[in-house]
């Protein structure tokens, strides 16, 4: 019975190293990072591809890669690699020319995410609706300054991006009462969706934009999807409407959108995720009263490692017996 190495690259609790191993017996553990040590905060460095001598001995035994991005150079290094599950959602930012043109298998954990971001998309409209940022600002200067607030039933969301996070969006602001309309890259005009009352194609974003009071970006970055929110989309949204962004920064041009909050094209915006992480000290949108800024927390959960893990094991299952993994990157697409 022929042995799998398993190459860890990713500080994993003993607990899921043990869950990996006890998939099955022929499962060999490469563990390139060794003994956990709880972070004590998450951040990107805790995501950076490591190195050591440890990683150049097991690259070249290693048929499966379990971690977050992949050491440099993946393709030449793990000549016997064949898949590679990473613990994120989103490839863009390492899936090179040589990772697309090499028949190693991509998996994601997408729709891991679906409720957590899902519910920060909510958690801005609702903050705008609610003048959450007022309350705060009138408490600190302990003003009692009344208003009225908005009512989200019946006002209309528009989701770019129904995906799982988009469909988790949707149910979440039918359960509000909220009007649905969603654009799909491969929806067609008539078509249908759970939880939707308007599914559209990509050619019907126009619509989409001018009858929303939020429009909710849950895109990952494409070459199709890189700043597809500009200048004319932004003019074409509702002076009282409000765009969230818990997808990708690059999805939207960054410098059309300051200028639209600056000179009100549109009412605010909700930011979770930006261009160029972390944002700029310099950037305008940090001194915009109508901007709400997230440091891309929006799909960080404390369980987090766990959670990969266990669908990690669910599809090596799947690979020991040979049936189709979940969660494949299609590599041209980009995710």
């Amino acid at each position: 019975m022929n042995s799998i190495p398993v190459l860890l690259t990713a500080s994993l609790h003993n607990e899921c190293k043990q869950q990996i191993a006890a998939v099955s017996p022929r499962i060999k553990m490469l563990d390139a990072v060794g003994p956990w040590k709880p972070p004590d905060k998450v951040t990107p460095e805790r995501m950076q591809t490591i190195s050591g001598e440890k990683l150049d001995e097991y690259l070249p035994q290693a048929e499966v890669l379990f971690g977050y991005t992949p050491p440099k150079n993946l393709v030449s290094r793990a000549p016997n690699l064949k898949w590679f599950q990473t613990m994120l959602a989103g490839v863009d930012h390492f899936l090179d020319d040589e990772l697309r043109k090499s028949p190693i298998v991509i998996t994601n954990v997408s729709g891991l995410h679906a409720s957590p971001v899902a519910e920060f998309a909510i958690t801005f409209m609702l903050m705008f609706a609610k003048q959450a940022y007022s309350c705060f600002l009138n408490k600190q200067q302990k003003k009692w300054e009344r208003f009225i607030a908005m009512l989200l039933r019946s006002k209309t969301v528009g989701i770019i991006g129904l995906g799982s996070i988009g469909r988790e969006v949707a149910r979440l602001s039918k359960v509000l009462g909220m009007k649905v309309i969603a654009s799909r890259r491969t929806a067609k005009t008539g078509g249908r969706a759970q939880y939707v009352d308007t599914l559209v194609p990509p050619d019907h974003l126009d619509m989409l934009l001018s009858n929303s009071d939020f429009v909710i970006l849950t895109l990952p970055h494409t070459p199709e999807t890189h700043q597809m929110i500009g200048e004319r989309e932004l003019r074409n949204m509702k002076l009282t409407a409000y765009l969230i962004n818990v997808g990708r920064g690059e999805t939207v041009d960054e410098d059309a959108l300051v200028k639209a909050l600056e000179q009100n094209w549109i009412a605010g915006a909700g930011l979770d995720v930006f261009s160029q992480e972390p944002l700029p000290i310099d950037s305008k949108l940090w001194e915009l009263p109508n901007v709400i800024i997230g440091p891309h927390a929006s799909g960080r959960l404390d369980n987090y490692d766990f959670l990969t893990t266990e669908f990690f094991c669910e599809n090596l299952k799947r690979y020991i017996a040979g049936r189709r993994l979940r969660n494949i990157v299609n590599k041209k697409r980009g995710y």
